[in-house]
């Protein structure tokens, strides 16, 4: 059942072509930053760069309505921000300050955004397949028609939670959309090296019955319109699919990882097809943004961020009854 998409025919309007470029612009710019800020000792904890694979974010969470859900693992900034999160509370998440989006007790694998139905950052792989399930249960159950998107890693597929959950979406005709963002690497190991077949809509669609789509990931119209497609699917009551997004970690896994285990022309490759820059490239042709756009928009961003920085450091940090809060239902009061 696997549909292999290789050009990318959408309808996209000029705002929103612009409006997806400029929100990858506030990814990468973000990540970098924040990276610099951990490299200062201003953050702590796990980091995980989202730098190259703007496009699967942008171009799937970009058409929803704002009423769906959004679910994903432990690199999340981009997706948080892709769904509308300010940079200021993710900023302010990373360096553990009480005006985070999780008060500043999440961190950066634990981003956070009930209002906008993001609903994680989970840090355990996997495990947040089956919380995308239950998200998609409750909808079908309360007779509503949003969708939930899940995002997670290819390594996450060996994971035995993805396939008995992927076997129940598929019987009870979940509106869920189960998204790999296959960027080649589950931490150091290649895909070649940890799965039988390289085509992971065998092992994630195929196998369950369901629509699977083997896609260029960081062909941001692409992956709108196959998005678009399967939460047609949701919508109407015919259950779950399953994408192949293909893309690209410029980073390691973590910031621990200096990736040595890639080849330099590999990571150079790479580069030279950064989505952003070739995004920009697609918009300059078609007449819809030019060079001074482009300068306009890096300036904009650039400020954002920085504000965001500033906002951050000038936080206070969470007050130290604050770890007995949102652990229980009920408030939890100390025995003394």
């Amino acid at each position: 059942m696997s549909q292999v998409q290789t050009e990318a025919k959408p309808v996209v309007t000029r705002n929103q072509a612009i409006g997806w470029l400029r929100q990858m612009m506030v990814i990468r710019r973000f990540e970098e930053r924040a990276e610099m800020m951990y490299q200062k000792q201003k953050i702590g904890g796990f980091f995980h760069q989202y730098s190259g694979q703007e496009p699967v974010a942008v171009g799937s969470i970009g058409v929803l309505r704002e009423d769906d859900y959004v679910i994903t693992a432990y690199r999340d900034h981009g997706h948080a921000i892709a769904r509308g999160m300010d940079a200021k509370p993710g900023m302010a998440e990373l360096l553990g300050k009480v005006t985070g989006c999780s008060k500043g007790k999440g961190g950066s694998m634990h981003f956070f955004d009930a209002e906008k139905g993001f609903l994680g950052g989970h840090a355990i792989v996997g495990s947040h397949i089956a919380l995308a399930a239950g998200v998609a249960m409750a909808v079908k159950y309360k007779g509503g028609d949003q969708v939930c998107l899940c995002y997670f890693g290819d390594g996450a597929i060996n994971q035995g939670v993805f396939h008995e959950t992927l076997n129940m979406a598929a019987m009870w005709k979940l509106p869920v959309i189960y998204i790999v963002e296959n960027n080649q690497y589950a931490m150091g190991t290649s895909l070649a090296r940890s799965s039988a077949l390289l085509d992971l809509t065998i092992r994630g669609a195929t196998a369950y019955g369901i629509p699977g789509y083997s896609i260029n990931g960081n062909d941001i119209e692409l992956m709108a319109k196959t998005t678009r497609e399967a939460v047609n699917r949701a919508r109407a009551g015919e259950g779950p699919s399953f994408i192949d997004a293909k893309t690209y970690r410029f980073k390691g896994h973590s910031i621990s990882d200096p990736g040595k285990y890639r080849l330099k022309e590999e990571l150079d490759e790479a580069h030279q097809k950064d989505p952003i820059v070739v995004y920009m490239n697609v918009l300059k042709d078609r007449g819809w943004i030019d060079d001074e756009t482009i300068e306009r928009f890096t300036e904009e961003v650039k400020q954002e961020i920085e504000e965001s920085i500033e906002f951050a450091e000038q936080s206070e940090q969470p007050p130290l009854e604050a770890v007995y809060e949102d652990v229980t239902v009920a408030p939890f009061i100390p025995q003394e």
